[in-house]
């Protein structure tokens, strides 16, 4: 019932962010032309434009700056934490060169900068994020390239998780009865407050440690220029815009 229940939510994300989004706008559009001729030329240009800028540098910063404005951890407050928390952002599915599954992009990303600051804390370490039909438990492989490639040692696995809700409360479970408080949470600075505000939910006090911070400020004309690395950026930024206000009506 879970994996049905984090499928459909998948799928439901999938088909209003973008480029799904925008692109069944513009169909949409295309089709009521015939009926509808204003109609549908309003629906296939704003599915068009909303395409398109999400495409740019400019726009996909300025989402994310909205996103998080805190900046990159400072040294004197990761001095109040007792340990790291690395959130997981997904598996890459049966990697030939490594044998098996390995870090998604943005696990790989979360993972280094968390090997960083456990160097330069010396805190230790929880990783979480569980399997999906058939993976393998998304913390084990973190761990497995924390300690085998990082040469940072792992305390604790949460294995059991599927989302970020999930990922507060059962590593809340395992903070706690280590006698946790207060911990360094590592993940990209997009996702920090709602994930942040997870944790605080389950009674740990999150510090953000954000990798990928972004700054908004427009430094020439290549940022009015769409790519493809720019609407994958607004892809998370919408995700986190979407997810933030689902939860804030408790869904």
């Amino acid at each position: 019932m879970l994996d049905v229940l984090f499928v459909a939510k998948k799928l439901a994300g999938m088909l209003v962010l973008p480029p799904t989004g925008p692109l069944l706008l513009a169909l949409a559009g295309l089709l009521l032309m015939r009926r509808r001729p204003r109609l549908g030329k309003g629906f296939a240009w704003l599915g068009v434009g909303a395409l398109l800028l999400l495409s740019l540098p400019a726009v996909e910063s300025g989402l994310s700056w909205l996103l998080y404005r805190g900046g990159a951890l400072e040294q004197s407050r990761a001095q109040e934490a007792e340990a790291i928390v690395i959130l997981g952002g997904g598996l890459r599915r049966e990697a030939p060169e490594y044998g098996g599954d390995t870090l998604g992009r943005l696990t790989l990303d979360r993972v280094r900068y968390g090997a960083r600051v456990a160097r330069q804390t010396g805190l230790p370490v929880l990783v979480t994020g569980g399997s999906f039909a058939g993976s393998a438990a998304e913390a084990d492989v973190m761990a497995r390239a924390l300690e085998d490639e990082y040469g940072v040692a792992v305390r604790w696995r949460e294995r059991r998780s599927h989302n970020t809700h999930e990922n507060a409360v059962l590593s809340a479970e395992i903070l706690r009865a280590a006698g946790v408080r207060r911990v360094l949470l590592v993940s990209h600075a997009f996702d920090v407050p709602r994930a942040a505000g997870e944790f605080e939910a389950a009674g740990i006090r999150a510090i953000p440690a954000p990798t990928h911070v972004a700054s908004f400020a427009v430094e020439g004309p290549l940022d009015f220029v769409p790519n493809m690395a720019s609407l994958h950026g607004s892809y998370y930024a919408c995700y986190e815009l979407l997810a933030n206000a689902a939860r804030s009506v408790g869904l």
